[in-house]
Protein backbone atom coordinates (compact mmCIF):
# COMPACT_ATOMS: atom_id res chain seq x y z
CA UNK A 1 0.00 0.00 0.00
CA UNK A 2 1.30 3.94 -0.98
CA UNK A 3 2.44 5.95 2.12
CA UNK A 4 0.26 8.87 2.50
CA UNK A 5 0.91 12.30 2.85
CA UNK A 6 0.07 12.38 6.61
CA UNK A 7 2.97 9.38 6.55
CA UNK A 8 5.30 11.10 4.90
CA UNK A 9 5.38 13.85 7.38
CA UNK A 10 6.14 11.66 10.10
CA UNK A 11 9.16 10.12 8.18
CA UNK A 12 12.37 11.69 10.15
CA UNK A 13 14.28 13.31 6.77
CA UNK A 14 10.93 15.38 6.78
CA UNK A 15 10.35 16.09 10.42
CA UNK A 16 13.76 17.79 10.83
CA UNK A 17 12.41 20.13 8.55
CA UNK A 18 9.67 21.14 10.73
CA UNK A 19 6.87 20.52 8.31
CA UNK A 20 3.54 22.09 8.74
CA UNK A 21 0.49 22.34 6.71
CA UNK A 22 -0.80 25.56 5.35
CA UNK A 23 -3.95 24.08 2.54
CA UNK A 24 -5.54 21.30 1.74
CA UNK A 25 -5.26 20.01 5.62
CA UNK A 26 -8.47 17.07 4.98
CA UNK A 27 -6.57 15.68 2.08
CA UNK A 28 -3.67 14.05 3.84
CA UNK A 29 -4.43 10.82 3.22
CA UNK A 30 -3.76 11.34 -0.84
CA UNK A 31 -1.47 8.43 -1.91
CA UNK A 32 2.19 9.36 -2.63
CA UNK A 33 3.19 7.42 -5.81
CA UNK A 34 6.51 8.94 -6.08
CA UNK A 35 8.81 12.04 -4.75
CA UNK A 36 9.66 15.23 -7.40
CA UNK A 37 12.13 17.97 -7.58
CA UNK A 38 10.76 20.71 -9.63
CA UNK A 39 11.84 24.09 -9.23
CA UNK A 40 10.15 25.60 -12.70
CA UNK A 41 6.10 26.35 -12.44
CA UNK A 42 5.19 24.64 -15.88
CA UNK A 43 5.86 21.07 -14.72
CA UNK A 44 2.56 19.59 -14.10
CA UNK A 45 2.46 18.00 -17.89
CA UNK A 46 5.55 15.94 -16.74
CA UNK A 47 3.97 14.30 -14.14
CA UNK A 48 1.43 11.47 -13.91
CA UNK A 49 -0.48 11.92 -11.03
CA UNK A 50 0.79 10.41 -7.48
CA UNK A 51 3.72 12.49 -7.01
CA UNK A 52 4.80 14.56 -3.95
CA UNK A 53 5.99 17.87 -5.13
CA UNK A 54 9.34 19.50 -3.68
CA UNK A 55 10.47 22.98 -4.38
CA UNK A 56 12.25 25.56 -2.94
CA UNK A 57 9.64 28.37 -5.03
CA UNK A 58 12.48 29.93 -6.09
CA UNK A 59 10.99 29.87 -10.02
CA UNK A 60 7.48 30.58 -9.28
CA UNK A 61 5.71 33.60 -10.67
CA UNK A 62 4.89 36.81 -8.26
CA UNK A 63 1.22 37.57 -10.29
CA UNK A 64 -1.22 35.80 -8.14
CA UNK A 65 -3.15 34.55 -11.32
CA UNK A 66 -0.26 32.86 -12.79
CA UNK A 67 0.19 31.19 -9.25
CA UNK A 68 -3.44 30.30 -9.21
CA UNK A 69 -2.67 28.69 -12.75
CA UNK A 70 0.39 26.72 -11.05
CA UNK A 71 -1.66 25.43 -8.26
CA UNK A 72 -4.64 24.07 -10.56
CA UNK A 73 -2.05 22.55 -13.36
CA UNK A 74 -1.28 20.42 -10.68
CA UNK A 75 -4.29 19.39 -8.59
CA UNK A 76 -5.64 18.85 -12.54
CA UNK A 77 -2.56 16.14 -12.99
CA UNK A 78 -3.72 14.65 -9.75
CA UNK A 79 -0.11 15.10 -7.73
CA UNK A 80 -0.75 14.18 -3.91
CA UNK A 81 0.48 17.15 -2.33
CA UNK A 82 2.94 20.22 -2.78
CA UNK A 83 5.89 20.59 -0.36
CA UNK A 84 7.96 24.48 -0.18
CA UNK A 85 10.80 24.68 1.72
CA UNK A 86 11.03 28.78 3.02
CA UNK A 87 13.68 30.63 3.53
CA UNK A 88 15.03 31.09 0.33
CA UNK A 89 11.80 32.60 -2.01
CA UNK A 90 9.70 33.06 0.99
CA UNK A 91 11.18 34.08 4.12
CA UNK A 92 8.17 33.10 6.45
CA UNK A 93 4.71 32.38 4.57
CA UNK A 94 3.40 31.72 0.93
CA UNK A 95 1.68 34.02 -1.11
CA UNK A 96 -2.47 34.09 -0.29
CA UNK A 97 -2.80 33.30 -3.68
CA UNK A 98 -1.34 30.42 -3.68
CA UNK A 99 -2.86 29.39 -0.39
CA UNK A 100 -6.27 30.34 -1.64
CA UNK A 101 -5.92 28.42 -4.65
CA UNK A 102 -4.75 25.31 -2.70
CA UNK A 103 -7.40 24.85 -0.49
CA UNK A 104 -9.95 25.55 -3.31
CA UNK A 105 -8.72 22.39 -5.09
CA UNK A 106 -8.26 20.34 -2.18
CA UNK A 107 -4.48 20.15 -2.92
CA UNK A 108 -2.46 19.84 0.58
CA UNK A 109 0.36 22.05 0.86
CA UNK A 110 3.39 21.88 3.70
CA UNK A 111 5.86 24.53 4.25
CA UNK A 112 9.23 23.25 5.76
CA UNK A 113 10.36 25.56 8.22
CA UNK A 114 14.59 24.68 8.08
CA UNK A 115 16.15 23.73 4.95
CA UNK A 116 16.10 19.79 4.83
CA UNK A 117 17.87 17.82 2.14
CA UNK A 118 15.37 16.70 -0.27
CA UNK A 119 18.09 14.22 -1.32
CA UNK A 120 17.39 12.79 2.00
CA UNK A 121 13.40 13.14 1.81
CA UNK A 122 13.22 11.20 -2.05
CA UNK A 123 15.85 8.75 -0.21
CA UNK A 124 12.98 8.46 2.68
CA UNK A 125 9.69 8.32 0.65
CA UNK A 126 11.32 5.99 -1.58
CA UNK A 127 12.32 3.27 0.40
CA UNK A 128 9.18 3.41 2.18
CA UNK A 129 7.45 3.11 -1.10
CA UNK A 130 9.77 0.03 -1.93
CA UNK A 131 9.47 -1.11 1.05
CA UNK A 132 5.34 -1.48 1.52
CA UNK A 133 4.80 -2.88 -2.59
CA UNK A 134 7.47 -5.30 -1.14
CA UNK A 135 5.26 -6.08 1.73
CA UNK A 136 2.08 -6.55 -0.60
CA UNK A 137 4.07 -8.40 -3.55
CA UNK A 138 5.09 -11.01 -0.21
CA UNK A 139 1.70 -11.19 1.07
CA UNK A 140 0.03 -11.95 -2.44
CA UNK A 141 2.58 -14.38 -2.95
CA UNK A 142 1.88 -16.02 0.47
CA UNK A 143 -2.07 -16.06 -0.98
CA UNK A 144 -1.11 -17.44 -3.73
CA UNK A 145 0.55 -20.64 -2.19
CA UNK A 146 -2.03 -20.81 0.10
CA UNK A 147 -4.71 -21.23 -2.29
CA UNK A 148 -3.07 -23.04 -4.50
CA UNK A 149 -2.36 -25.73 -1.97
CA UNK A 150 -6.54 -25.60 -1.66
CA UNK A 151 -6.96 -26.33 -5.01
CA UNK A 152 -4.31 -29.23 -4.99
CA UNK A 153 -5.89 -30.84 -2.14
CA UNK A 154 -9.46 -30.03 -3.35
CA UNK A 155 -10.58 -28.45 -0.18
CA UNK A 156 -14.37 -28.05 0.19
CA UNK A 157 -16.40 -24.65 0.15
CA UNK A 158 -16.53 -24.36 3.59
CA UNK A 159 -12.61 -25.04 4.23
CA UNK A 160 -12.49 -22.32 1.38
CA UNK A 161 -14.60 -19.78 3.27
CA UNK A 162 -12.60 -20.39 6.54
CA UNK A 163 -9.23 -19.57 5.13
CA UNK A 164 -10.81 -16.41 4.16
CA UNK A 165 -12.18 -15.82 7.55
CA UNK A 166 -8.56 -16.78 9.26
CA UNK A 167 -6.64 -14.53 6.80
CA UNK A 168 -8.52 -11.14 7.15
CA UNK A 169 -10.53 -11.40 10.62
CA UNK A 170 -13.96 -10.95 9.37
CA UNK A 171 -17.22 -12.17 8.49
CA UNK A 172 -17.30 -13.97 5.16
CA UNK A 173 -20.26 -15.03 3.37
CA UNK A 174 -20.79 -16.68 0.22
CA UNK A 175 -24.26 -16.81 -2.05
CA UNK A 176 -25.88 -17.49 -4.83
CA UNK A 177 -27.96 -15.05 -7.69
CA UNK A 178 -30.83 -15.84 -5.54
CA UNK A 179 -28.88 -14.16 -2.76
CA UNK A 180 -29.46 -17.34 -0.35
CA UNK A 181 -26.23 -17.80 1.59
CA UNK A 182 -24.49 -21.37 0.42
CA UNK A 183 -21.72 -21.29 3.34
CA UNK A 184 -20.50 -18.83 5.76
CA UNK A 185 -18.06 -18.32 8.65
CA UNK A 186 -19.39 -15.57 10.86
CA UNK A 187 -15.75 -15.09 12.33
CA UNK A 188 -15.81 -12.79 15.28
CA UNK A 189 -19.68 -11.62 14.40
CA UNK A 190 -22.60 -12.91 15.76
CA UNK A 191 -23.94 -15.25 12.92
CA UNK A 192 -27.76 -14.60 13.83
CA UNK A 193 -26.77 -11.37 13.32
CA UNK A 194 -24.70 -11.33 10.06
CA UNK A 195 -27.53 -13.44 8.12
CA UNK A 196 -30.70 -10.91 9.83
CA UNK A 197 -32.45 -9.91 6.38
CA UNK A 198 -29.99 -11.18 4.77
CA UNK A 199 -31.50 -10.91 1.10
CA UNK A 200 -33.13 -7.60 1.73
CA UNK A 201 -29.44 -6.48 2.67
CA UNK A 202 -27.69 -8.11 -0.40
CA UNK A 203 -30.03 -6.91 -2.94
CA UNK A 204 -29.21 -3.69 -1.86
CA UNK A 205 -25.55 -3.87 -2.81
CA UNK A 206 -25.14 -3.78 -6.43
CA UNK A 207 -21.05 -2.87 -7.37
CA UNK A 208 -20.71 -2.10 -11.15
CA UNK A 209 -17.48 -4.01 -11.04
CA UNK A 210 -16.68 -7.91 -10.55
CA UNK A 211 -14.99 -6.70 -7.50
CA UNK A 212 -16.04 -3.74 -5.42
CA UNK A 213 -16.04 -2.12 -2.27
CA UNK A 214 -19.28 -1.10 -0.98
CA UNK A 215 -19.34 2.29 1.05
CA UNK A 216 -23.30 1.98 2.44
CA UNK A 217 -23.06 -1.70 3.52
CA UNK A 218 -19.44 -1.81 4.46
CA UNK A 219 -18.84 -5.09 2.01
CA UNK A 220 -16.35 -6.31 -0.46
CA UNK A 221 -17.81 -8.05 -2.84
CA UNK A 222 -16.52 -10.24 -5.87
CA UNK A 223 -18.62 -12.62 -8.30
CA UNK A 224 -18.30 -16.38 -8.29
CA UNK A 225 -17.60 -18.00 -11.38
CA UNK A 226 -15.77 -18.88 -14.52
CA UNK A 227 -15.75 -19.61 -18.18
CA UNK A 228 -18.78 -16.82 -18.45
CA UNK A 229 -20.98 -18.77 -15.87
CA UNK A 230 -21.47 -16.90 -12.96
CA UNK A 231 -23.27 -18.76 -10.09
CA UNK A 232 -22.42 -16.69 -7.18
CA UNK A 233 -20.78 -13.76 -5.06
CA UNK A 234 -18.25 -13.96 -2.54
CA UNK A 235 -18.48 -11.21 0.64
CA UNK A 236 -15.60 -10.03 3.33
CA UNK A 237 -18.41 -7.68 5.74
CA UNK A 238 -15.36 -5.24 6.16
CA UNK A 239 -17.30 -1.96 8.01
CA UNK A 240 -13.93 0.05 6.11
CA UNK A 241 -12.63 0.25 2.52
CA UNK A 242 -10.33 -2.82 2.00
CA UNK A 243 -6.55 -3.02 1.67
CA UNK A 244 -5.27 -3.78 -1.44
CA UNK A 245 -4.29 -7.04 0.07
CA UNK A 246 -7.74 -7.79 1.54
CA UNK A 247 -8.77 -7.47 -2.44
CA UNK A 248 -6.02 -10.11 -3.70
CA UNK A 249 -7.39 -12.10 -1.18
CA UNK A 250 -11.18 -12.38 -2.02
CA UNK A 251 -10.40 -12.62 -5.79
CA UNK A 252 -7.85 -15.30 -5.47
CA UNK A 253 -10.75 -17.35 -2.55
CA UNK A 254 -13.24 -16.42 -5.49
CA UNK A 255 -10.83 -18.06 -8.10
CA UNK A 256 -10.10 -20.96 -5.92
CA UNK A 257 -13.97 -21.64 -5.20
CA UNK A 258 -14.72 -21.12 -9.15
CA UNK A 259 -12.15 -23.63 -10.01
CA UNK A 260 -13.27 -26.43 -7.34
CA UNK A 261 -16.72 -26.25 -8.82
CA UNK A 262 -15.28 -26.92 -12.26
CA UNK A 263 -12.55 -29.99 -11.29
CA UNK A 264 -15.60 -31.38 -9.51
CA UNK A 265 -17.71 -31.48 -12.11
CA UNK A 266 -15.36 -32.99 -14.62
CA UNK A 267 -14.07 -35.67 -12.79
CA UNK A 268 -15.21 -38.92 -13.07
CA UNK A 269 -14.30 -41.65 -10.67
CA UNK A 270 -12.67 -45.11 -12.00
CA UNK A 271 -15.67 -47.02 -10.57
CA UNK A 272 -17.90 -44.97 -12.37
CA UNK A 273 -16.44 -45.93 -15.38
CA UNK A 274 -16.58 -49.07 -14.60
CA UNK A 275 -20.19 -49.12 -13.75
CA UNK A 276 -21.03 -47.25 -17.19
CA UNK A 277 -19.51 -50.06 -19.12
CA UNK A 278 -21.98 -52.80 -17.63
CA UNK A 279 -25.13 -50.57 -17.58
CA UNK A 280 -23.99 -49.41 -21.02
CA UNK A 281 -24.03 -53.27 -22.45
CA UNK A 282 -26.93 -54.38 -20.52
CA UNK A 283 -28.79 -51.66 -22.33
CA UNK A 284 -27.61 -52.61 -25.67
CA UNK A 285 -27.85 -56.47 -25.38
CA UNK A 286 -24.24 -56.75 -25.67
CA UNK A 287 -23.41 -59.41 -22.83
CA UNK A 288 -24.43 -63.06 -25.40
CA UNK A 289 -24.96 -64.09 -20.99
CA UNK A 290 -27.07 -62.30 -19.06
CA UNK A 291 -25.02 -64.26 -16.05
CA UNK A 292 -21.79 -62.70 -17.49
CA UNK A 293 -23.44 -58.93 -16.89
CA UNK A 294 -24.56 -60.35 -13.49
CA UNK A 295 -20.73 -61.27 -12.92
CA UNK A 296 -19.41 -58.45 -13.18
CA UNK A 297 -21.51 -56.40 -11.44
CA UNK A 298 -21.31 -58.63 -8.66
CA UNK A 299 -17.63 -58.20 -9.04
CA UNK A 300 -18.37 -54.21 -8.06
CA UNK A 301 -20.31 -55.09 -5.28
CA UNK A 302 -24.24 -55.41 -7.17
CA UNK A 303 -25.61 -58.26 -7.03
CA UNK A 304 -28.21 -58.85 -9.88
CA UNK A 305 -29.42 -62.52 -9.71
CA UNK A 306 -32.38 -63.31 -7.85
CA UNK A 307 -33.02 -59.53 -7.29
CA UNK A 308 -35.63 -57.37 -8.44
CA UNK A 309 -34.29 -54.78 -10.70
CA UNK A 310 -35.23 -50.94 -10.79
CA UNK A 311 -33.86 -48.54 -13.69
CA UNK A 312 -33.73 -44.87 -12.83
CA UNK A 313 -33.19 -42.05 -14.68
CA UNK A 314 -31.43 -38.13 -13.56
CA UNK A 315 -31.22 -35.66 -16.40
CA UNK A 316 -30.09 -32.28 -15.97
CA UNK A 317 -32.86 -29.84 -16.86
CA UNK A 318 -31.81 -27.80 -20.31
CA UNK A 319 -33.80 -24.88 -20.60
CA UNK A 320 -32.57 -23.94 -23.96
CA UNK A 321 -34.43 -27.46 -25.51
CA UNK A 322 -34.42 -30.78 -26.01
CA UNK A 323 -31.82 -30.73 -28.37
CA UNK A 324 -29.21 -28.16 -26.15
CA UNK A 325 -25.99 -30.36 -25.07
CA UNK A 326 -25.72 -31.60 -21.44
CA UNK A 327 -22.71 -30.05 -19.66
CA UNK A 328 -20.83 -32.83 -18.73
CA UNK A 329 -19.24 -32.04 -15.63
CA UNK A 330 -22.76 -31.45 -14.17
CA UNK A 331 -24.10 -35.03 -15.14
CA UNK A 332 -20.04 -36.07 -13.07
CA UNK A 333 -21.38 -34.67 -10.30
CA UNK A 334 -24.83 -35.71 -9.89
CA UNK A 335 -23.64 -39.06 -10.39
CA UNK A 336 -21.23 -39.04 -7.73
CA UNK A 337 -23.81 -37.60 -5.79
CA UNK A 338 -26.25 -40.24 -6.65
CA UNK A 339 -23.73 -42.94 -6.03
CA UNK A 340 -23.36 -41.64 -2.40
CA UNK A 341 -27.00 -41.32 -1.51
CA UNK A 342 -27.42 -45.54 -2.39
CA UNK A 343 -24.67 -45.99 -0.42
CA UNK A 344 -25.68 -44.13 2.45
CA UNK A 345 -29.40 -45.88 1.68
CA UNK A 346 -27.68 -49.42 1.69
CA UNK A 347 -29.23 -49.69 -1.69
CA UNK A 348 -27.02 -51.73 -4.45
CA UNK A 349 -26.77 -49.85 -7.51
CA UNK A 350 -24.74 -49.52 -10.55
CA UNK A 351 -24.18 -46.05 -11.18
CA UNK A 352 -23.04 -43.75 -14.00
CA UNK A 353 -23.16 -41.25 -17.06
CA UNK A 354 -24.74 -42.49 -20.24
CA UNK A 355 -24.69 -41.03 -24.03
CA UNK A 356 -22.34 -38.03 -22.27
CA UNK A 357 -22.03 -35.22 -24.60
CA UNK A 358 -25.20 -35.35 -26.29
CA UNK A 359 -28.45 -34.24 -25.92
CA UNK A 360 -29.77 -37.73 -24.24
CA UNK A 361 -27.10 -37.72 -21.59
CA UNK A 362 -28.18 -38.86 -18.23
CA UNK A 363 -26.83 -40.38 -15.32
CA UNK A 364 -28.25 -44.48 -15.07
CA UNK A 365 -29.01 -45.90 -11.62
CA UNK A 366 -29.68 -49.75 -12.15
CA UNK A 367 -31.35 -50.52 -8.57
CA UNK A 368 -30.98 -54.00 -7.09
CA UNK A 369 -33.55 -54.57 -4.71
CA UNK A 370 -34.00 -57.32 -2.24
CA UNK A 371 -37.08 -59.95 -2.99
CA UNK A 372 -38.92 -58.38 -0.11
CA UNK A 373 -37.70 -54.87 -0.71
CA UNK A 374 -40.54 -51.94 -1.24
CA UNK A 375 -39.14 -50.02 -3.93
CA UNK A 376 -41.37 -46.74 -3.39
CA UNK A 377 -39.16 -46.77 0.28
CA UNK A 378 -36.31 -47.45 -1.28
CA UNK A 379 -36.65 -44.92 -4.04
CA UNK A 380 -38.23 -42.58 -1.59
CA UNK A 381 -34.77 -42.57 0.85
CA UNK A 382 -32.47 -42.80 -1.91
CA UNK A 383 -34.29 -39.71 -3.45
CA UNK A 384 -34.02 -37.63 -0.69
CA UNK A 385 -30.84 -38.13 -0.03
CA UNK A 386 -30.10 -37.23 -3.19
CA UNK A 387 -31.89 -33.75 -2.92
CA UNK A 388 -30.01 -33.16 -0.12
CA UNK A 389 -26.65 -33.33 -1.56
CA UNK A 390 -27.12 -31.91 -5.18
CA UNK A 391 -26.24 -28.87 -6.30
CA UNK A 392 -27.54 -29.44 -9.92
CA UNK A 393 -31.36 -29.23 -11.27
CA UNK A 394 -32.68 -32.22 -12.65
CA UNK A 395 -35.29 -34.94 -12.71
CA UNK A 396 -35.94 -37.89 -11.28
CA UNK A 397 -37.71 -40.71 -13.02
CA UNK A 398 -38.19 -44.18 -12.24
CA UNK A 399 -39.30 -47.12 -14.89
CA UNK A 400 -40.91 -50.61 -13.80
CA UNK A 401 -39.49 -53.14 -11.41
CA UNK A 402 -38.48 -55.92 -13.42
CA UNK A 403 -37.51 -59.45 -12.53
CA UNK A 404 -34.49 -60.27 -14.77
CA UNK A 405 -31.54 -58.55 -16.58
CA UNK A 406 -33.00 -59.07 -19.90
CA UNK A 407 -35.91 -56.74 -18.96
CA UNK A 408 -33.34 -54.12 -17.92
CA UNK A 409 -33.76 -51.99 -20.97
CA UNK A 410 -37.40 -51.66 -20.97
CA UNK A 411 -36.80 -50.67 -17.17
CA UNK A 412 -35.14 -48.00 -17.83
CA UNK A 413 -37.04 -46.63 -21.21
CA UNK A 414 -39.78 -46.72 -19.67
CA UNK A 415 -37.48 -44.15 -16.80
CA UNK A 416 -36.89 -41.90 -19.85
CA UNK A 417 -39.90 -41.65 -20.92
CA UNK A 418 -41.21 -39.90 -17.87
CA UNK A 419 -38.15 -38.24 -17.35
CA UNK A 420 -39.22 -36.59 -20.95
CA UNK A 421 -42.42 -35.85 -19.70
CA UNK A 422 -41.70 -34.66 -16.32
CA UNK A 423 -39.03 -31.76 -17.71
CA UNK A 424 -41.53 -30.59 -20.08
CA UNK A 425 -45.36 -30.46 -17.91
CA UNK A 426 -46.09 -29.01 -14.81
CA UNK A 427 -46.95 -30.68 -11.50
CA UNK A 428 -49.19 -29.08 -8.50
CA UNK A 429 -46.41 -29.61 -6.04
CA UNK A 430 -42.89 -30.86 -6.73
CA UNK A 431 -42.16 -34.72 -6.36
CA UNK A 432 -38.58 -36.26 -5.23
CA UNK A 433 -38.87 -38.99 -8.11
CA UNK A 434 -41.64 -39.08 -10.62
CA UNK A 435 -43.60 -41.89 -12.49
CA UNK A 436 -46.19 -40.00 -13.53
CA UNK A 437 -46.41 -37.72 -16.60
CA UNK A 438 -48.17 -34.74 -15.10
CA UNK A 439 -45.24 -32.71 -13.79
CA UNK A 440 -47.18 -28.89 -12.60
CA UNK A 441 -45.19 -25.52 -13.26
CA UNK A 442 -44.89 -24.89 -9.80
CA UNK A 443 -43.55 -28.46 -9.16
CA UNK A 444 -41.08 -27.39 -12.52
CA UNK A 445 -39.84 -24.54 -10.94
CA UNK A 446 -39.34 -25.77 -7.73
CA UNK A 447 -37.28 -28.71 -9.00
CA UNK A 448 -35.62 -25.79 -11.20
CA UNK A 449 -34.41 -23.28 -8.08
CA UNK A 450 -30.84 -24.48 -7.82
CA UNK A 451 -30.49 -23.52 -11.78
CA UNK A 452 -28.36 -19.71 -11.79
CA UNK A 453 -30.41 -19.20 -15.56
CA UNK A 454 -33.59 -19.42 -13.79
CA UNK A 455 -32.14 -17.27 -10.77
CA UNK A 456 -31.00 -14.90 -13.37
CA UNK A 457 -34.69 -14.66 -15.22
CA UNK A 458 -36.25 -14.24 -11.50
CA UNK A 459 -33.87 -10.71 -11.08
CA UNK A 460 -34.61 -9.81 -14.61
CA UNK A 461 -38.16 -10.01 -14.33
CA UNK A 462 -38.73 -8.70 -10.64
CA UNK A 463 -35.60 -7.69 -9.42
CA UNK A 464 -37.00 -3.97 -9.78
CA UNK A 465 -39.97 -4.55 -7.46
CA UNK A 466 -37.70 -6.53 -5.16
CA UNK A 467 -35.66 -3.42 -4.71
CA UNK A 468 -37.92 -1.31 -4.50
CA UNK A 469 -39.99 -3.17 -1.73
CA UNK A 470 -36.26 -3.85 0.14
CA UNK A 471 -36.01 0.35 -0.03
CA UNK A 472 -39.03 1.34 0.73
CA UNK A 473 -40.84 -1.06 3.09
CA UNK A 474 -43.31 -1.20 0.60
CA UNK A 475 -45.84 -4.71 -0.08
CA UNK A 476 -45.77 -4.18 -3.95
CA UNK A 477 -44.32 -7.67 -4.87
CA UNK A 478 -47.21 -9.25 -2.95
CA UNK A 479 -49.66 -7.28 -4.69
CA UNK A 480 -48.55 -8.25 -8.25
CA UNK A 481 -48.67 -12.03 -6.81
CA UNK A 482 -52.30 -11.35 -5.26
CA UNK A 483 -53.06 -9.85 -8.42
CA UNK A 484 -52.41 -12.46 -10.80
CA UNK A 485 -53.40 -15.37 -8.19
CA UNK A 486 -56.70 -13.75 -8.67
CA UNK A 487 -56.49 -14.07 -12.43
CA UNK A 488 -55.98 -10.78 -13.24
CA UNK A 489 -59.72 -9.98 -11.09
CA UNK A 490 -58.70 -6.52 -9.86
CA UNK A 491 -62.12 -6.41 -7.20
CA UNK A 492 -61.25 -9.95 -6.06
CA UNK A 493 -57.86 -9.28 -5.71
CA UNK A 494 -58.17 -5.81 -3.99
CA UNK A 495 -60.24 -7.69 -1.29
CA UNK A 496 -58.04 -10.35 -0.55
CA UNK A 497 -55.57 -7.61 -0.17
CA UNK A 498 -57.87 -5.51 2.63
CA UNK A 499 -57.80 -2.88 0.28
CA UNK A 500 -59.81 -0.53 -1.17
CA UNK A 501 -60.20 -0.44 -5.36
CA UNK A 502 -58.33 2.84 -5.77
CA UNK A 503 -55.63 2.33 -3.34
CA UNK A 504 -55.12 -1.56 -4.83
CA UNK A 505 -55.48 0.63 -8.58
CA UNK A 506 -52.78 2.72 -7.63
CA UNK A 507 -50.17 0.44 -6.64
CA UNK A 508 -50.94 -1.57 -9.64
CA UNK A 509 -50.39 1.42 -11.37
CA UNK A 510 -47.04 1.96 -9.31
CA UNK A 511 -45.99 -1.78 -10.27
CA UNK A 512 -46.62 -1.12 -13.63
CA UNK A 513 -43.69 2.06 -13.46
CA UNK A 514 -41.52 0.80 -11.39
CA UNK A 515 -41.38 -2.77 -13.78
CA UNK A 516 -42.05 -0.77 -17.09
CA UNK A 517 -44.45 -3.39 -17.82
CA UNK A 518 -48.05 -3.42 -18.58
CA UNK A 519 -50.41 -5.22 -16.59
CA UNK A 520 -52.87 -5.67 -19.09
CA UNK A 521 -50.87 -7.65 -21.41
CA UNK A 522 -51.20 -11.42 -20.83
CA UNK A 523 -48.01 -12.46 -22.14
CA UNK A 524 -46.65 -9.90 -19.35
CA UNK A 525 -48.73 -11.33 -17.06
CA UNK A 526 -47.23 -14.61 -17.81
CA UNK A 527 -43.70 -14.03 -17.26
CA UNK A 528 -44.48 -12.52 -14.08
CA UNK A 529 -46.43 -15.25 -12.64
CA UNK A 530 -43.47 -17.37 -13.48
CA UNK A 531 -40.89 -15.36 -12.19
CA UNK A 532 -43.29 -15.25 -8.97
CA UNK A 533 -43.80 -19.19 -8.85
CA UNK A 534 -40.15 -19.48 -9.37
CA UNK A 535 -39.41 -17.19 -6.48
CA UNK A 536 -40.94 -18.53 -4.46
CA UNK A 537 -39.16 -21.87 -5.12
CA UNK A 538 -35.76 -20.69 -4.44
CA UNK A 539 -37.00 -18.78 -0.84
CA UNK A 540 -37.85 -22.32 -0.08
CA UNK A 541 -36.25 -23.29 2.80
CA UNK A 542 -34.58 -27.08 2.49
CA UNK A 543 -35.04 -29.05 5.72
Amino acid sequence: MLPTVADVLQLEAVRRGQPRVVAGADRLGNRVRWVHVAEVADIAHLLHGGELVLTTGIALPDEPDRLRVYIHELAEVGVSGLMVELGRRYAAALPAALLAAAEEHGLPVVVLAHEPAFVDITESVHARILQDQFAELRASEQLHEIFTQLSVEGASTEEVVRQVVALCGHSVVLENLAHQVLAMDSGPSDPAELLSAWETRSRAVRPRNRTAFDEASGWLVTTVGARGEDWGRLIITLGRPPTPRETVLIERAATTLALGRLLDRHAESVERQAHRTIIARILAHSYSDPQEAAARARALGVPLSGRRLLGVVLRPRTPAGPSAPIVTGELYELAETAAAACKDARLAALVSVLDEGGPHARVGVLASLPARADAETALNDTATRIRKHSGTDYVMAAGSVVESIRDVRRSFLEAEQVADVAARSSSSAARLFYRLPDLRLRGLLHLMRDDARLQTFVERELGPVLSYDAQKGSDLTRILELYLECGRNKAVAAQRAHLSRPAFYERLRRIERVLNADLDDVESCVSLHVALLALSSVRWERS
